[in-house]
């Protein structure tokens, strides 16, 4: 318990600048208060007096403003700086030289039973207000953005950003990922250009009336590229009507 206080302190020692000795975040850091405590808590819970460990993981939300589950699995020399806001769910586990950032929560997304929190590997960064919602794992030394919302695995050694956090860069390098080609928002959009253009083609044979966009129309809404098939199928029909007349 003791070798892995000395472990936190040193690591909130490496990673905060404004640290200036030892004594001085032994007496003062809540993210170091947090840790000790739910150490503490962490061996109720194992010695099963789970109510006990409990309300001692209460009593240090109440000081420290960071609520740890007594069953998550901490290793020595994580840092939490600041540390207001910050949940870390029962099956949650951080390994060694973690930092975490103010508001982040390592949770689940309640649809999951057993392993429902993440496990965070080596040296991983999470950014303030970052959500960490699932079961699977986040690699060593990832990069998690301020607010990011990550709801599936992440690469070791990439960065993360957004909501749903997407990769943008790997060990310093931006990926060449199918991602970064696809705009799921524009091709929502295109699926719904092309029912409207059904729906209008069926009233068409209804009514016998033909609706065309006006110029103004055209220029807001532009009628997507048509793919080589469809291009080919048109000019075979315009060759064929030509040819009747």
């Amino acid at each position: 318990m003791f070798k892995r206080l000395r472990a936190d302190i040193e690591a909130a020692k490496r990673n905060d600048p404004a640290a200036r000795n030892k004594f001085e975040i032994w007496l003062t850091y809540s993210g170091v208060h947090a840790l000790s405590w739910h150490r503490f808590a962490n061996r109720l819970y194992r010695m099963h007096l789970k109510l006990l460990a409990r309300m001692v993981s209460q009593f240090a939300k109440f000081l420290t403003g960071i609520e740890i589950h007594p069953a998550a699995k901490i290793e020595g020399g994580v840092f939490i700086d600041h540390g207001t806001g910050v949940v870390i769910g029962e099956t949650a586990e951080v390994k060694s030289g973690v930092v975490i950032y103010q508001g982040v929560t390592l949770g689940g997304t309640g649809k999951e039973k057993g392993k429902r929190h993440p496990t965070i590997e080596r040296d991983v960064v999470i950014s303030s207000g970052a959500k960490v919602l699932g079961g699977f794992t986040v690699g060593e030394g990832a990069k998690i953005g301020a607010g990011a919302v990550v709801l599936k695995e992440v690469p070791p050694h990439a960065t993360v950003v957004g909501v749903p956090a997407r990769v943008v860069r790997i060990r310093g390098e931006k990926p060449d990922l199918l991602q970064e080609k696809v705009d799921p928002n524009a091709e929502e959009i295109r699926a719904l250009k092309c029912r409207v253009h059904k729906l209008e083609a069926a009233l068409e044979k209804l009514t016998g009336e033909k609706y065309e966009c006006s110029k103004e129309e055209e220029e807001l809404f532009p009628v997507a590229a048509q793919s080589k098939t469809e291009t080919g199928e048109n000019e075979e029909k315009n060759s064929e009507e030509a040819n009747r007349q």
